[in-house]
């Protein structure tokens, strides 16, 4: 893997929309298509996930999204602390797109089921190659020796409250 990029496209009302583009896939695993769904355990396979951390509280969200179009959402109280399965009505919408050389991931989550801005968030993914390779990346990566996508020094994204007109 020779690159990942993470970003938010754009928020509405309606909708988050946020993408990872992933250089150098010739060897990627990709899940196969599973429908949609919840699931766990998707960061054992090529997974793309989304932390948000509202501005002044402890407690942050965390969204697993797999090319599968499978898909996970948990509130943490704390860092790795008090999860519990965060309630969705409407799931998310998953869709990769592979090329020889680079993939798209794109993602769009329903704005409200997601925490309001301001939030700081984490943008990470887990790619699985071929051979039981895996690596991990996310915008930046705390002080542990281990990758740690939970780690508040992981959320460098801002997702800011747009100003009324």
């Amino acid at each position: 893997m020779a690159r990942v990029e993470a970003r938010m496209i754009s928020a509405s009302d309606n909708w988050l929309r946020v993408r990872w583009r992933v250089d150098g896939v010739s060897k990627m695993i990709v899940p196969p298509f599973a429908g949609k769904g919840r699931a766990d355990n998707l960061w054992q396979s090529t997974c793309f996930e989304l932390f948000m951390q509202p501005d002044g509280a402890s407690g942050y969200s965390e969204f697993n999204l797999s090319p599968s179009e499978r898909w996970a959402a948990y509130d943490f109280t704390g860092v790795r602390e008090g999860m519990t399965e965060r309630r969705f009505e409407r799931e998310p919408t998953c869709t990769m797109r592979m090329g020889t050389a680079m993939a798209i991931f794109d993602a769009e989550l329903p704005r409200a089921q997601m925490p309001d801005p301001p939030c700081s968030m984490g943008f990470a993914a887990v790619i699985e190659e071929q051979g039981g390779v895996k690596s991990y990346w996310a915008l930046a990566h705390g002080n542990s020796e281990q990758p740690d996508f939970h780690d508040p020094a992981c959320f460098t994204a801002e997702f800011a409250r747009t100003r009324a007109a």
